[in-house]
């Protein structure tokens, strides 16, 4: 019998943590391979939260999250921490996913450990280097040191080969995050206890998360003014819930906009699954998130992007999500419009989701059994 493949799987995110987790529990259940899991912890308690949900754990655990820690502080203390890891367990190949800090230093470190690189996620671009930042970068420094592409559209597939990746190397999977969102949904979750009693469900709901780095300050401060104008506008048919991320900056504009207005709900960020079914009974999700502009299309709800770019223009083009920036006027009116517009919302909403089926997971062990 053929010896097992070592696999190491490395991540520090929540996000991330949610789009590999499917992933973990698939190869630590096939009896072609030996998987271990590495976190740096960059986001601890998110992390934390979601690893839980899917009922994993960490092999190795660098415990990374300080107080005001920089890029500098998280890339060196990754690099130094994941590398010494590789070294040990020799694996026959590491896998990172997306974009992260952690993902360009986990890739980086299986770089000089000389350990083939599997990329989950791979190729989604912006062009511009600084949006998002520092996503973008992170992205195209790991791109040049993968060896196996796990690509989830044929759009990142055409943005590798314009990178100069041989067609050889890209392997078109779908997004593992669709087979996390559809497993944690048909499980169930009751969300009194997480949003509170005072949300009247008979209303439309509309799901706002607003957290990125490019919108911190005037933009973030012009989004909430437009939702605050919303909010009164809609008060009669409409119910807005927030998850409030835990960064200060976010706190002070949210706060300073929705904290006195009756029918927003300013609620603490929710761990992934009743995160998941908030989504699935919302009317509508406005979001600067990237994950969501994948999630939300599988579960038949527009996505309405508070940024000028994204990454995932996948979405854009199949009607399942629409940029309308950061600028206080252009977000009142691209929200107010599929408030208003019934024919433009279930355009949006019955769209076809290009982010994939569901199986993944399945694909890249399939592959990974392959090629290695």
């Amino acid at each position: 019998m053929q010896d097992k493949r070592k696999i190491l799987l490395i991540f520090g995110t929540r996000p991330e943590a949610i789009k590999m987790a499917p992933l973990v529990r698939e190869l630590q259940a096939d009896a072609r391979f030996e998987a271990k899991v590495a976190v740096t912890a960059q986001h601890r308690e998110m992390l934390d939260q979601v690893m839980e949900c899917f009922g994993i754990s960490a092999d190795y655990d660098l415990n990374m999250m300080r107080h005001g820690q920089t890029l500098a502080d998280i890339t060196g203390r990754a690099l130094t921490g994941l590398q010494a890891i590789i070294a040990e367990e020799k694996p026959d190949v590491v896998l990172v996913h997306g974009d992260t800090t952690t993902t360009f230093a986990g890739a980086l470190a299986a770089f000089y450990e000389q350990t083939p690189v599997g990329h989950i996620e791979a190729g989604l671009r912006t062009g511009d280097k600084y949006a998002p930042y520092p996503e973008e970068i992170n992205r195209r420094l790991t791109g040049v040191l993968t060896d196996y592409h796990f690509a989830p559209t044929e759009t990142a597939r055409q943005n590798l080969l314009a990178a100069g990746v041989p067609d050889a190397n890209i392997y078109v999977t779908g997004n593992t995050v669709i087979d996390a969102l559809l497993q944690t949904v048909a499980s169930g979750c009751d969300l009194t206890g997480y949003v509170g009693g005072g949300v009247d469900w008979s209303k439309r709901i509309l799901l706002l998360t607003c957290h990125r780095r490019e919108n911190w300050g005037e933009p973030m401060r012009q989004i909430f003014g437009a939702v605050r104008r919303l909010a009164d506008e809609f008060a009669g048919d409409l119910e807005i819930i927030c998850p409030v991320h835990k960064n200060p900056l976010v706190r002070e504009a949210a706060a300073e906009f929705l904290s006195d207005v009756p029918n927003v709900h300013l609620i603490e960020p929710l761990e992934y699954r009743p995160f998941s079914k908030l989504m699935s009974l919302s009317y509508l999700v406005v979001t600067d998130s990237g994950g969501m502009q994948e999630e939300a299309p599988a579960l038949g709800k527009p996505v309405l992007v508070l940024r000028e770019v994204t990454e995932r223009p996948e979405a854009i083009a199949a009607g399942t999500a629409k940029l309308i920036g950061n600028e206080g006027e252009s977000v009142y009116r691209g929200i107010k419009e599929l408030l208003t517009d019934e024919a433009a919302y279930h355009a949006m909403a019955h769209a076809a989701n290009p982010y994939g089926d569901g199986h993944a997971v399945e694909r890249i062990c399939d592959i990974l059994a392959r090629v290695l």
